[in-house]
Parts: structure tokens; C-alpha cells; sequence
């Protein structure tokens, strides 16, 4: 794989496959109605999620990569219930998400958060930051007044922003620092698993490397686990343990990084990893068209 951007050496430690899981996803399916005429009647689904299972273990990084469309955005939402489900069962250590009730999918909410793709867009342009940041610990009623302010200036320093940050508003950030901000309202509650739905690919490709770096670098210190969602390869086969690939609402393979990526046995896998480019433009590759891949 070419190195495209410096990365800080990740050891994908062995000890992490007797790892006890933590979220285990079974047959889940998210279809969504195509309604015609007058009555608006449904006439057929969109499967955008269809019959998909994995699992991720305690402090390991699940890859879940695709080409745009694929449904692998639609996963993750579903299974944080930002989207309703039309099938299958979600299990987080050992509890059935999909069907909790309001109080008990409040406490699974501080366990489970997400990193959205647009940094830009997944703050509110009329609140500074240390509200964004502070807020869910005082719905949540972990901290209030000046102690979410320590808090709060706590996550800016750990995710490489600086104190005074919490005055500002986000427009007044670059992208990258954007995103930090959104890690650092993603620790906020301590969570142990983080669904992080492309979080790098609005970013300009030095500032993905630093990103990916604080993120294995976080996940290293406080025991995170990710889904980490991507159509980025080079990124999947740096920062991922273990790799599914989805192709059109379905996961055709699953395996050990060095296994999807070394020995792809589908298709479609072979055509992803086809579309990596070269560091060396010396060096040819044979590209395979997605349009011979199939299910």
C-alpha cells in the first residue's frame, strides 16, 4: 500500500482477538419506502442495509469500507437508532439497543457516540465551543457551571486544541481543527465505542494523517473501540485491526487487515484495493473496472 502521508507506527496487537466483544450486530436491515402516486402508496424498498452482521471486540478498530452508497453510513446510524431499523438485532455489551426503551437508550448514549463525516456542518455556527462540548455533560448531569468548563478545556487540550478555543465559534477554525472539536464533544460523555463515519475524507490529506494519529493515539490511552467507516483504503489498511468490506447493502467479505488486503478472495475487494494509486508513478497497476464486480 503506498504511504501517502506520515503516519505514527500502529502496532495491531494479537492479544486484541481474545478481546471479550462489545457490539455485536446481527441480520440488520434499514430499508426505506418508494412511495408513488396519489395516496403515496409503497410500491417497493430501497434495501441500503441488507442482512448484515459483525461484530467489534473491546479496543479494537473494525474498517467498514465501501464505495459511496453502499449503505455503510446507514449501518452506523442505525445502529446508534439515528436511523430506525427495519430488521435484525443490535447488541452492546450484552444489551439489546434497538429495542431500549427511552431511559435505558439515554445511559447507552454515553457509551456510544459518533464522529461525523462534515466537521463543518456538525456544529452549531451559533454556539461557541465550549457549549458544543460542554452541553452533553450537563444533559447528561456529569458536570455543571465551572466544572464543565474544566472539563471541556481538558477534551480541547487532549484532542491538540488550545484552552481559549471554548470562546470561539466554529466558523473561526480551519477544517482540521473543526474535527477536533468533534472528537473532543465525542469524549465528552467517555464513551467506549465511537462509530466514526469517514471522519478524515473532507479533510486535505496532511491534515487526515494528524487526525488518524490522535485517533489511534486516543484509542491507545483510554481504550476506545471503532467502527470506523471509509472508502479509503490506505486509510482502512493503516488505522483498522480488522476489515468488512459492503457492497450494495451487504458485507461480501470480512477478515484480518492482513488478509482482506494481502489475499482479497471477492471480487469487488480486489477492485477497491485496485484504486489506490501509486506513491511511485513509475509503477503501473491494473485497474479493475467496479463494473465487472459481482455479488
Amino acid at each position: 500500500m503506498p504511504a501517502r502521508v506520515e503516519y505514527h507506527r500502529r502496532v495491531h496487537e494479537p492479544e486484541k482477538q481474545s478481546q471479550p466483544i462489545l457490539l455485536e450486530v446481527n441480520n440488520l436491515k434499514t430499508w426505506f419506502p418508494i412511495r408513488r402516486g396519489l395516496l403515496q402508496r409503497t410500491v417497493g424498498h430501497v434495501k441500503a442495509v441488507d442482512d448484515v452482521s459483525f461484530f467489534v471486540r473491546r479496543g479494537e478498530t473494525l474498517g467498514l469500507v465501501g464505495e459511496s452508497g453502499c449503505g455503510k453510513t446507514t449501518v452506523g446510524r442505525t445502529l446508534l437508532r439515528l436511523i430506525p431499523n427495519s430488521g435484525g438485532a443490535v447488541r452492546f455489551d450484552g444489551r439489546d439497543v434497538l429495542s431500549a426503551g427511552a431511559l435505558d437508550l439515554r445511559k447507552l448514549r454515553r457509551e456510544m457516540q459518533i464522529i461525523f463525516q462534515d466537521p463543518g456542518g456538525s456544529l452549531n455556527p451559533r454556539m461557541r465551543v465550549g457549549r458544543i462540548i460542554g452541553e452533553p455533560l450537563e444533559v447528561h448531569g456529569i458536570t455543571s457551571g465551572d466544572e464543565t468548563r474544566v472539563r471541556v478545556e481538558e477534551l480541547l487540550m487532549k484532542c491538540g486544541l488550545w484552552k481559549q478555543a471554548a470562546d470561539r465559534y466554529p466558523h473561526e477554525f480551519s477544517g482540521g481543527q473543526r474535527q477536533r472539536i468533534g472528537i473532543a464533544r465525542a469524549l465528552s460523555l467517555n464513551p467506549r465505542l465511537i462509530v466514526c463515519d469517514e471522519p478524515t475524507s473532507a479533510l486535505d490529506v496532511s491534515i487526515q494523517s494528524q487526525i488518524l494519529n490522535l485517533l489511534a493515539d486516543l484509542q491507545q490511552e483510554m481504550g476506545l473501540s471503532y467502527l470506523f467507516i471509509s472508502h479509503d483504503m490506505a486509510v482502512i489498511h493503516h488505522i483498522c485491526d480488522r476489515i468488512a468490506v459492503m457492497f450494495n447493502g451487504k458485507i461480501v467479505e470480512e477478515g484480518t487487515r492482513e488478509e482482506i488486503i494481502n489475499a482479497p478472495k471477492h471480487e469487488y475487494t480486489r477492485a477497491l484495493l485496485s484504486a489506490v494509486p501509486e506513491a511511485d508513478p513509475r509503477r503501473k497497476k491494473q485497474r479493475i473496472k467496479l463494473a465487472n464486480a459481482r455479488m
